[in-house]
């Protein structure tokens, strides 16, 4: 990183994006000083309370619930040991947590509750937040979001979950070669103006090489070149062959590639009935009855402890049923990415963990460079050297998916495989999925990942039962919801408490959370009943569609505009004043959108 310049004003959201190993783990050290800067200086306003969730989950951390949130409820000791408990307890509550339960027996996600309700208690100015989501189930990730956007604490924060992003994100700085990038506008406006200016400086790029390239053959084939009249000329040409040194070159996309399986499987991979599993006398699995044929994108859902990795190894096989029976198809080639990472070896180095010391690497059949397999993966020459310890969570991860790739495989199973991946990667990592031809079992808690990859959906609920359902998380929320309005509805009418408990995992935690105002249409889908529109209201509904089209109208100008080089070339406070002309646009574009959903409901 070089002449990075930023400000973070209160009440901001702020997403820091970039590709893996582009520094966005280590600015955040620089903020919170655990790193020194090389040149320019951190500006905190005196007083302000900054509070960190690390990327990774402390493996020495010990002691209780309440005692770990306690810490971070310090502050108050002023005021009282009462006072500090009370803060814990409080915070323990919203994250629907035991306080008395130990940190070390905990699952991932339940230790990024405590983590997380442990920053809040410090009660910070602002939040700095490193791949929150990481190990959360998606019950988990809806309270966080509605927990972070109603309170008013500046955020900072690193994540691949695009839903998360667009949810929570208010501005994008961007990591890229080196600099960073300030842009003052949401995920999806983000994309299009990036895009844009790529093009354009592409573009710019093209012609300055040309006229470089001119001039190179000017003074190659000129004697003359050294006269007193040229000198101007060949200084030009000595600066211009600095700033073509000086460029920092994007780096090429991502190349991955599976080593397919030339055996097909069977037509049926896998068949249960009646599955049952319990660890002692503790029920993990209390029904499951699937079929799963060749070619099937399978997610599982559930919540943190549900056991998802569980009924992963009963359906590969690798445990044995409580009860049922499990059938596996004929001819299947597993390939296991294991959520730990265990299968890297963190003392060796990057190449060696791919190739054990060998030059080559087959890949369907032919041999490729190792060095030039793992360019595909982003890693290059210099960092294939890097022992594989010091890389950071996303390079892990792609280490460990070019490791998997170069063995044939015909069952891909993935447990948590979108962990601190960029969003190019992960992009790649779903269209290589959609067009694998075998089976794929995948955990994960990325909705957006799950809607462009799954076919169909094995829920886990909290009885243990597994249900399956058609399409990816989205589908399965529609389903799931349709299904618990239904039980609602008819409670209404017999006032069972039984029905009136069958909201899910989703109302137990955020029983103690006040909400922020929601869209009727959200309010309905909780069984109210709806209400006709007054006249003024079907009038306002009647005129929104022109609204939005205007404000959809104005907005794509200005994200052309902005697309352009010569946008950057202006004033400064006019670049600004743009900037701030797009934020209001996609506000007042947000709140039409929403009010028309809520008067079309």
């Amino acid at each position: 990183m070089q002449n990075v310049s930023f400000m973070i004003e209160a009440g901001e959201r702020v997403c820091l994006t970039g590709r893996n190993g582009a520094g966005k783990t280590t600015l955040l050290r620089l903020l919170l000083g655990e790193q020194n800067p090389d040149a320019g200086e951190i500006i905190i306003n005196p007083g302000t309370r900054i509070a960190y969730l690390p990327q990774d989950i402390p493996v020495d951390l010990k002691g209780t619930v309440s005692e770990i949130v306690a810490e971070g409820a310090e502050h108050h000791l002023h005021e009282g040991d009462w006072k500090v408990e009370y803060e814990a307890e409080r915070w323990i509550a919203l994250a629907g947590l035991q306080p008395d339960a130990l940190f070390t027996s905990l699952s991932g996600g339940q230790k990024r509750r405590v983590l997380l309700a442990r920053a809040l208690a410090s009660d910070p100015d602002a939040l700095l937040l490193d791949e929150p989501t990481n190990h959360l189930d998606i019950a988990s990730i809806d309270w966080m979001e509605d927990l972070l956007r109603s309170s008013q604490v500046a955020l900072l924060f690193i994540t691949h979950d695009r839903a998360f992003l667009r949810r929570m994100a208010t501005r994008i700085l961007e990591l890229d070669r080196g600099q960073l990038f300030d842009w003052t506008c949401g995920w999806d406006t983000f994309l299009v103006r990036k895009e844009a200016l790529l093009e354009a400086q592409e573009k710019e790029w093209a012609v300055f090489d040309k006229k470089l390239e001119k001039e190179e053959a000017w003074a190659r084939r000129s004697p003359k070149a050294r006269r007193a009249r040229n000198e101007g000329r060949v200084r030009k040409l000595e600066a211009n062959r600095q700033e073509r040194a000086q460029r920092r070159e994007r780096q090429g996309t991502a190349q991955m590639r599976f080593s397919e399986s030339e055996q097909r499987s069977g037509s049926k991979v896998v068949e249960t009935k009646d599955l049952a599993f319990s660890y002692g006398n503790k029920p993990i699995i209390t029904s499951c009855t699937t079929i799963i044929q060749r070619g099937d994108k399978v997610a599982l859902l559930g919540a943190n402890g549900a056991g998802k990795t569980t009924l992963l190894r009963l359906l590969l096989g690798q445990l044995k049923p409580s009860h049922g029976t499990v059938q596996l198809g004929a001819s299947l080639q597993v390939l296991y990415f294991d959520q730990m990472r265990e299968q890297i070896n963190s003392e060796a180095s990057v190449r060696d963990n791919i190739a054990g010391g060998q030059e080559f690497v087959s890949i369907n059949g032919r041999n490729q460079h190792v060095m030039s397999y793992l360019q595909g993966f982003l890693f290059d020459p210099q960092r294939a050297l890097v022992k594989a310890g010091l890389l950071s969570g996303g390079e892990r991860n792609r280490l460990l998916l070019a490791k998997l790739f170069t063995r044939p495989g015909n069952v891909l199973v993935l447990d948590e495989p979108t962990n601190d991946l960029d969003v190019e990667t992960l992009v790649l990592l779903e269209e290589l999925l959609v067009d694998f031809e075998g089976t794929v079992l995948v955990v994960s808690h990325d909705r957006e990942f799950l809607d462009n990859v799954a076919t169909s959906v094995l829920a886990i609920g909290s009885d243990g039962a597994v249900e399956e359902f058609v399409g990816g998380w989205s589908d399965w929320k529609r389903q799931d919801e349709a299904r618990k309005l239904s039980v609602v509805t008819s409670t209404d009418s017999t006032g069972s408490p039984q029905a009136r408990s069958a909201t899910g995992i989703k109302g137990s935690i955020k029983e103690n959370v006040t909400e922020p105002t929601r869209p009727l249409s959200e309010v309905e889908g909780r069984g109210s009943v709806k209400r006709k529109l007054s006249f003024k209201e079907t009038q306002e509904r009647e005129a929104l569609p022109g609204k939005i089209e205007k404000l959809e109208a104005g907005q794509a100008a200005m994200v052309e505009m902005m697309g352009t080089a010569e946008f950057y070339r202006q004033n400064p406070a006019e670049i600004a004043a743009a900037r701030v002309k797009q934020v209001e646009l996609e506000k007042e574009l947000e709140t039409a959108y929403k009010r028309w959903e809520e008067l079309e409901s």
